[in-house]
């Protein structure tokens, strides 16, 4: 399965980059994806978001001039790869995030896991599931996108709360 849609960077890298500028390596991040899976109730105790044409609706992705925009906001750019049998990994300073193809009741399924980094730990901050038509490189790519800038948006709001206007 090859995801990246038109306009999305993917850079391929070294273990060198990982160990000296991300400071995780494969191994640690292979480990937080099984501690995720070992304790997903812990980690997402309000479930897999299924996204489907309402979800779609909800979150504005069905207008068709976002839809097929040609570039991407910054935050889906400049993710580095890793490729094995059952996932692929995406990572960059902020996040980990783990697409898993599956066959669920002999439909194509893909969960999506987004961890954030935080203190040189990953926290799983949410994970996403399409399935049949949804199941597309295009609607992976945007639902992360959207889920991305969520994330990044909310973080913002959270540590400026107690700070002075300037």
């Amino acid at each position: 399965m090859r995801l990246p849609a038109k306009g999305v960077i993917i850079v391929y890298s070294t273990l060198w980059f990982f160990q000296n500028r991300i400071k995780m390596t494969p191994n640690e991040l292979e480990d937080a994806y099984q501690n995720f899976n070992l304790n997903f109730k812990k980690w997402v105790p309000d479930g897999i978001i299924q996204i489907n044409l309402e979800t779609l609706c909800e979150m504005g992705l069905l207008n068709k001039e976002d839809f097929d925009e040609e570039e991407p906001d910054d935050v889906t750019h400049y993710f580095h790869v890793l490729e094995t049998p059952d996932k692929i990994t995406l990572l960059n300073e902020k996040f980990a995030i783990w697409i898993v193809p599956k066959m669920v009741d002999n439909i194509s399924t893909t969960h999506t896991y987004i961890s954030q980094l935080q203190k040189e730990k990953l926290h799983l901050e949410l994970v996403y599931e399409t399935a049949g038509v949804y199941n597309n490189p295009k609607f992976i790519l945007k639902v992360l996108q959207h889920f991305l800038i969520e994330v990044i948006d909310t973080d913002n709001v959270i540590s400026s709360i107690g700070k002075k206007p300037q």
